[in-house]
């Protein structure tokens, strides 16, 4: 395989390349870049959905409380379908009020036994109050258990591409087999914002009061950063403290999603230096627009020898602004691609290596057709393959 490096220019925004022949694939360490003490975290562009920071974050893990994120748009889901409005109520069984209720000793909204409550009132004993309670009253109410309500959740996950999610319970409890990544839950923000923008403002009310009991938003960003409206907070003894956040500032806004940290302190002082990195420290830079050329392909037997291999799409990549020279881009094809070739036939992919991080494969396509040579030109060619050697 043809490896061709593609080094950056540095002094400029605008990448433009300087192409060099290897053999192998080139090997590169991870420098000093932007770090964390968090075990898990990740920087998300919201517009564009490009990564600009992560540390392990594709892994799956115990995301706690950050389920109800899927829980809340579960919910979402089922009034934008008009199967549920916020005026419908639901009643609080003996399971919900004795596992998620006062006496439980988790996160509850303090509802009481036998009584009804409306979804509207639930949904911010979720978000606001993290109830234990308010999930599996809702989850009830909508597929009869919590556990039916969790299978409905695993679909839905992946219905929406999450791939890394297992959901076993409604509320973010401990259990072995409930999983999802932090790539996955930067994702569920990114939609929920995106895709369910006349719920999204509950994420950042400050205060609920339920059974005249208030209790405050547990989001350390909310009031400390300007510009923060949101997620959701998680902790247990398992994984440790972990956030969802999201702010905008102007026209940008971008997604942290923190987890595995040791205390509500260190949680809160981390995900503020991290949100204020995510606008100060770290860029989306445009690498090929859509159908621009990224390099030109040998053909075998054509009636041109080559062919502009071009991005199928927007080619964007985030990182911090002192990491911009890092970027490694490679151009990886076959030796040579036969004739005939249609426009937009894929021949080459682009592959780009950010430290710290898994590389990003592009496909790249055709630009033009290339028609076979005639017999008589491809006899030619081969005698004068055979004359070379």
């Amino acid at each position: 395989m043809r490896l061709l490096i593609l080094a950056l220019d540095t002094f400029v925004t605008r990448l433009f390349f300087l192409f060099a022949l290897l053999l192998s694939s080139p090997a590169w360490a991870q420098d000093d870049g932007f770090k964390t003490p968090a075990p898990h975290a990740i920087i998300m562009d919201y517009d564009t959905g490009v990564i600009l920071f992560e540390k392990d974050a594709r892994r799956p893990i115990a995301p706690a409380s950050m389920t109800k994120i899927m829980t809340a748009e579960m919910i979402f889901d089922q009034l934008r379908s008009g199967a549920i409005t916020l005026d419908t109520e639901f009643p609080v069984s003996e399971e919900a009020w004795r596992r998620g209720g006062a006496k439980s000793g988790s996160s509850t909204m303090f509802l009481d036994l036998n009584s009804s409550v409306r979804v509207e009132d639930l949904l911010r004993g979720v978000i606001i109050q993290s109830g234990n309670d308010a999930c599996i009253v809702l989850a009830e109410g909508i597929a009869g258990s919590e556990t039916a309500f969790a299978d409905m959740m695993t679909e839905h996950a992946r219905k929406i591409g999450l791939k890394s999610a297992t959901f076993r319970n409604s509320t973010g409890w401990p259990h072995p087999d409930h999983n999802i990544s932090l790539l996955d839950l930067a994702k569920l923000a990114q939609r929920t914002i995106r895709d369910y923008a006349e719920f999204y403002p509950i994420y950042a009310e400050r205060s609920f009061k339920w059974n005249g009991i208030t209790q405050g938003n547990r989001n350390p960003l909310l009031g400390r950063f300007t510009g923060a409206d949101g997620l959701k907070t998680g902790h247990t003894e398992a994984s440790g403290y972990g956030l969802v956040a999201s702010a905008k500032r102007g026209d940008q806004r971008r997604i942290v999603v923190v987890n595995g940290l040791d205390s509500k302190a260190q949680r809160r002082d981390e995900s503020l230096r991290l949100m204020q990195a995510a606008f100060d420290q770290f860029k989306v830079y445009d690498l090929f627009a859509q159908d621009e050329k990224v390099h030109s392909v040998p053909v075998f037997m054509g009636r041109q020898d080559k062919v502009e291999a071009q991005a199928f799409g927007d080619i964007k990549v985030g990182l911090a602004r002192d990491e911009f020279n890092s970027i490694k881009l490679r151009v990886k094809s076959k030796e040579t691609i036969a004739a005939p070739i249609a426009k937009g036939e894929h021949v080459a992919d682009l592959i780009v290596s950010v430290p710290g991080r898994a590389d990003q494969v592009y496909p790249l396509h055709a630009g033009s057709d290339v028609k076979r040579k005639s017999a008589f030109g491809r006899a030619m060619s081969a005698l004068a393959g055979i004359i070379r050697g």
